[in-house]
């Protein structure tokens, strides 16, 4: 009874906003797909999602090496494959590699989230769009690597990140990312949930640190804020547990460490913004 009252919700829910009671709309050897356009013949990678009370969302189905062909053929239609849908890969903890082919345009949001077996990933040189919190607790991350083709992206002097190359700004890093000193901009959650990450260096070219840049970087000791850092957005260093020290230069204009306190003060109004386990509050 009160599983097929969870149904009645669950279906009444995907009637209401026009989904059905299934994530995909075809399987093809263990990968499944929805339809973009069924005109232009393009499907994205999605998960499998079996309708139920509480199966109904991502279901870790992926494992081991997980190999995205460019097109793929379904009821005697060929389709290619130009986006890796939203939250396709989203808890597959058992995903070990991934192959992108060179058709795919896109990665959504939460893509490959929590994907903690995942070790490395490369971008092919046809992926024009990286949807925030794409490769979020990807914590098993060693490399990051993007196709030297690609006119998006970047990671120069083999950082190990993913570069925006028109703003300069790093989107995604991993436990063994160089932030290089071209980069202006650490994005939105770029290194969110990034466990492995022990030490990181700010170059001096940095001028703004986004919201939940480094959000639950939980082995990361120490961050030092270089006197070009202007900006520094919400929960930056939100569960970072391990800080015992926060210095910032004694030469930035908007941000001071004043009397080695431990934390970083917005100077003009005087507010603490971010401290850590050995934190003095000045006077």
């Amino acid at each position: 009874m009160k599983n097929n009252f969870h149904l009645f919700w669950l279906t009444a829910l995907m009637m209401l906003f026009g989904q059905s009671l299934s994530a995909h709309d075809f399987g093809v050897d263990g990968i499944y797909y929805n339809y973009l356009s069924q005109k232009d013949k393009t499907v994205c990678v999605t998960y499998k999602g079996e309708a139920g009370p509480y199966s109904f969302f991502y279901s870790n189905e992926y494992s081991g090496n997980v190999v995205i062909p460019e097109s793929v053929t379904y009821s005697g239609t060929t389709y290619s494959v130009t986006s890796i849908g939203r939250d396709a890969f989203n808890g597959c903890t058992g995903l070990t590699s991934i192959e992108i082919p060179n058709s795919v345009t896109s990665i959504s949001y939460r893509a490959f989230s929590d994907c903690t077996g995942l070790t490395s990933i490369e971008i092919p040189n046809s992926v024009t769009s990286i949807d925030e919190a794409a490769f979020y607790g990807c914590t098993g991350l060693t490399s990051i690597v993007v196709a030297t083709g690609n006119s998006i992206y970047d990671s120069r002097n083999n950082c190990n990140a993913i570069i925006e190359t028109s703003t300069n700004t790093l989107i995604a890093g991993c436990k063994n990312t160089i932030i290089p000193n071209s980069v202006t901009s650490i994005g939105y959650g770029a290194f969110l949930d990034c466990t492995g990450l022990t030490s990181i260096v700010i170059p001096n070219s940095v001028t703004s640190i986004g919201n939940r840049a480094f959000y639950g970087c939980e082995g990361v000791t120490s961050i030092e804020i270089p006197n070009s850092v202007t900006s520094i957005g919400k929960y930056a260093f939100y569960e970072c547990s391990g800080l015992t020290s926060i210095f910032v230069d004694a030469s930035n204009s908007v941000y001071d460490s004043r009397n080695n306190c431990n934390a970083i003060i917005e100077t003009s109004t005087n507010t603490l913004i971010a401290g850590c386990k050995n934190t003095i509050i000045p006077n």
